[in-house]
């Protein structure tokens, strides 16, 4: 039943909660757009947004674009509705309920404003890591759906190209034909489709109420915004890549062109270079506003019937569309009188080329530590301990040992960042410990030195240690696993929460210029058995007789040595396409417990009375894992 519970624990865990731009990246684009228009679109769009203002004036920014940042922030601008869509919303009618109603979304995007303020400061990879790493713990906290709204799906991905012919229109056709993959130009047409269709009905409908006319302009705006996010998408290096495999190879890709970027070509023939998520350059910004602002113009001119757009999409209802990208998986229906309007074509234009797909010619592809592996754990452990097991033995002293294991588990490290830590391991090994400085006896006339007469001999033992997150308290995933079944999401948001430091953050990764610090108190236990072999394991002890004399003698006895780290700090570490390799050093605290003290010589000495030991010790774990 634990295994089962383990396991449901890992499916619940392992979430390919993949984005592109990060929500004041999407903005930035947006913002750009919006400031390159034409003077004479930017008076439509104007015109439009202070229509559509009216009655959410609490809600909606005054202008179109609001430069104000930081903790201020009260209202929502047009310029934020692409990042709200697609990572903070499914669709664009969940995305316009969300900005006129919902109780978080303000808090969002104020987090949102300081991720972006920290990401500028930072010098160092570790500083943006760190910076990644709050904005994921704050905007998980104040949208639970944040980390797993992304689904199963790739609709934030480009379409890999079947073929190195392929023309814009031809793959424009493909990534939006009906059953194919969800992806990112795809989402972004069928959105944008519906956009213009709505324009349209606004130029060539005269007889609307004021409210009708209102809500139809809302609707447009929202169809655009969220086609936007995903036209934005296409210009992260690690969404042009193309995607295709597990999770973990889909995830290992993304994260390693998004931070190194890419080479690549536009369909127009440029050649540019592209990096990707919370990495982006003002270029970025500069290839990817053109598009947008491009994008915009066409809806724009809708309006004012300078481009007749002719469709069939369901318009009767001025609502924005409700076809939700985290349920879906592949393409929808779209009917249309023509194919894609030429028009649109010039958006695909300047467009990165997607790599090819799997075979010859495509990209390299990368792994993250995401999924089933098996590993070996060499270790060596220096620790202090407060006393030997007798009452007697009241001198501290040190002992050290060697040992090897096993390790099963699953990787789930970096689900949604490099700060979280998702890892489940059971280990399974053997340990060879050295016999501690201190004597059996505190006086020096029997302290004969070295092992012989040591306090705690040389002794081997077996091992196991386990490691899985928790939401509040150890083990509390795996008590609340029937949950599962009862409220998937709401056990798979206790999940995420657990891999990215719990309820209270405390045991998030830090990452330095030097390693990663995590402080891991009740996510890792080990425990050893001594004299648990063929053999129980042999000490002298001084023992008084029933003359107050003090008696030596030899007892066997077994113990149960109880680990429990701490501290964890990973100097370096390395991954290849299935394979990882880190050196782990963590502080640990823990106790030896007797439980079986049996006299062997003399006959006539009475067992003696063992008591727990206390210790605080250092391990050194060389880590290498094999991943399936």
């Amino acid at each position: 039943m634990r295994v089962l519970l383990a396991f449901v624990l890992c499916q619940a865990l392992l979430v390919s909660s993949v984005f592109a731009w990060v929500y004041p990246e999407h903005r930035d684009i947006a913002v750009r757009a919006v400031l390159n228009l034409q003077p004479k679109h930017r008076v439509v769009l104007d015109a439009l947004w202070t229509q559509a203002r009216r009655g959410y004036e609490d809600r909606l920014t005054i202008p179109v674009v609001d430069t104000a940042l930081g903790s201020q922030r009260t209202a929502i601008d047009f310029a934020a509705w692409s990042g709200i869509s697609g990572d903070h919303s499914c669709s664009p009618r969940q995305m316009m309920s969300t900005v006129l109603t919902s109780s978080w979304i303000i808090d969002v995007s104020k987090i949102a404003d300081d991720l972006k303020t920290n990401l500028a400061a930072a010098t160092r990879r570790d500083e943006r890591v760190n910076a990644l790493r709050d904005s994921d713990i704050r905007l998980q906290r104040a949208d639970p759906e944040y980390a797993t709204r992304a689904g199963s799906n790739n609709v934030h991905f480009m379409l890999p190209r079947s073929s190195e012919v392929e023309t814009a229109a031809e793959y424009g056709e493909k990534s939006m034909k009906e059953s194919t993959d969800l992806n990112a130009i795809g989402a972004y047409t069928f959105y944008h489709m519906s956009a213009l269709a709505k324009a349209d009905m606004l130029h060539d409908v005269t007889s609307m109420s004021d409210s009708t006319r209102q809500a139809l302009i809302l609707a447009m705006l929202a169809d655009e915004a969220f086609a936007l996010h995903f036209l934005e998408d296409c210009y992260s290096s690690g969404h042009v890549v193309g995607t295709w495999g597990n999770a973990s190879l889909r995830k290992g890709t993304h994260d390693y062109y998004c931070e190194h970027g890419m080479e690549t070509v536009r369909w127009d023939g440029r050649r540019i270079v592209l990096s990707g998520d919370a990495y982006m350059r003002d270029e970025d910004v500069r290839r990817a506003a053109e598009a947008v602002t491009l994008s915009l113009t066409q809806v724009l001119e809708a309006t004012q019937g300078s481009l007749p757009f002719s469709s069939t999409m369901p318009t009767t209802t001025p609502a924005p569309d409700a076809f939700d990208v985290c349920v879906s998986n592949v393409m929808p229906a779209l009917s249309r009188e023509r194919s894609i309007a030429k028009d649109i074509v010039e958006v695909y234009k300047p467009l990165p080329v997607p790599g090819l797909r799997d075979g010859l010619g495509s990209l390299p592809r990368f792994r993250a530590e995401l999924g089933p592996f098996i590993g070996i754990a060499p270790a060596a452990t220096v620790y202090g301990v407060n006393a030997g097991f007798q009452d007697l033995q009241t001198r501290p002293g040190s002992v050290g040992g060697l040992g090897v294991a096993i390790r099963f588990g699953l990787g789930l490290e970096g689900v949604m960042n490099e700060a979280g830590d998702g890892l489940a391991f059971l280990d399974v090994g053997f340990r060879q410990d050295a016999h501690s400085s201190m004597s059996f006896y505190d006086g020096d006339e029997k302290n004969l030195g070295g092992g012989l007469t040591s306090a705690i001999p040389a002794r081997n033992a077996f091992t196991g240690r386990i490691r899985m997150p928790f939401w509040l308290i150890p083990g509390d995933l795996i008590l609340a696993a029937p949950l599962a079944l009862i409220d998937p999401d709401a056990y798979t948001a206790m999940a995420v929460i657990a891999g990215n430091g719990g309820l209270i953050p405390w045991q998030t990764g830090l990452a330095t210029s030097i390693g990663r610090f995590q402080f891991m108190l009740g996510r890792e236990i080990g425990v050893s058995f001594f004299g648990y072999g063929e053999e129980e394991d042999r000490a002298f002890v001084a023992t008084p007789n029933a003359n107050g004399d003090l008696e030596i003698g030899v007892v066997s006895f077994r113990s149960i040595q109880i680990e429990f780290p701490f501290l964890e700090y990973r100097p370096f570490r390395s991954f290849s396409l299935d394979q990882s390799s880190s050196l782990t050093i963590q502080l640990t605290a823990g106790a030896d417990i007797p439980t079986v003290v049996h006299t062997i010589s003399p006959a006539t000495l009475t067992d003696p009375t063992f008591d727990t030991i206390y210790y605080l010790g250092i391990r050194g774990v060389f880590d290498w894992r094999s991943y399936f």
